[in-house]
């Protein structure tokens, strides 16, 4: 992953399959590095998706963001890596994490100490046995980490981390803990508008799904000092100024360069729309797009 990158994050659940493809074709056209990728509960195969969008592009990085590790065995999880990697040519990151206990628990799973599940299932992966045609560069490996202990192997055992739901300040905090060479790729959700209302509204709705709902990232905030009352109704403007970054171009450029400022390796855009419909806002990656 080169130093000071931009890249995109798009949930592409609705989008019908070729619209997927013409969108990873906007963001290559767009000259942002990374398509990050997540994996919703019931929704697309990542990996299968991913090979799809790397057939048919041609400089593109695609990048899990994240692949779960409760609903793949770690040999699972190698091989269909290695098989995206074989095709993309170099052109593939392996984003892993334990995900949320609510999205755990309702596949079945028991979400119960997940640092030592993460430690013992990374290891697994990385002494897997792949007898496939093996890719010609090893497939790069970020774990989606907010907690010094999850950062700590990270940096130890990966090329890096994913962090997501953080604000520049958090980005400085893990830079400090981990050092200067391993890659921090922080995904940063903006709202293209400046209408302080909409643009709030827009980003109330999508915190909505995090905050206070998910308590890895509601511990997280508080951890960096955020107090319960900032949770409540949907979050202070504070809080939500702080999660999303909304405005005209210049404003949003600001809080990139504050994440590399404080240190990241790769700021992935995740494009919301002000009017509340699915899927990415094209106008705001194309204002946006890298110079």
């Amino acid at each position: 992953m080169e130093n000071r990158t931009v890249g995109v994050w798009a949930n592409l659940g609705a989008m019908p399959a070729p619209e997927t493809l013409a969108f990873a074709k906007t963001v290559e056209k767009y000259h942002y590095t990374t398509l990050w990728v997540p994996e919703g509960g019931g929704g697309r195969d990542p990996f299968t998706h991913a090979a799809y969008l790397l057939s048919h592009t041609e400089r593109l990085t695609l990048a899990t963001g994240i692949a779960n590790i409760w609903i793949r065995d770690p040999l699972a999880m190698y091989s269909a890596a290695n098989t995206v990697a074989e095709l993309a040519g170099g052109r593939f990151v392996l984003g892993i994490g334990v995900s949320h206990q609510p999205t755990v628990r309702d596949r079945g799973h028991t979400y119960t100490k997940p640092y030592s599940f993460m430690k013992e299932y990374l290891a697994r992966l990385k002494s897997s046995m792949f007898r496939g045609v093996p890719p010609k560069q090893e497939v790069p490996i970020v774990i989606a980490a907010l907690h010094p202990k999850m950062l700590e192997l990270a940096a130890r055992e990966t090329s890096g981390t994913h962090p997501y739901f953080v604000p520049p300040e958090h980005t400085a905090k893990v830079r400090e803990q981990i050092g200067p060479d391993p890659w921090i790729c922080v995904e940063q959700t903006v709202v293209f508008e400046s209408d302080p209302s909409k643009a709030r509204a827009a980003a109330r709705r999508f915190m909505s799904n995090y905050v206070p709902r998910l308590p890895n990232y509601t511990n997280n905030l508080r951890a960096l000092g955020w107090q319960d009352a900032e949770f409540a109704d949907g979050g202070s403007d504070r809080l939500v100024d702080a999660i999303v970054a909304w405005g005209n171009e210049n404003k949003i450029r600001d809080r990139i360069d504050a994440h590399f400022k404080a240190g990241a390796t790769h700021v992935c855009l995740q494009a919301i729309r002000a009017d509340g419909q699915a899927g990415p806002d094209i106008g705001a990656l194309e204002a946006l797009a890298p110079r």
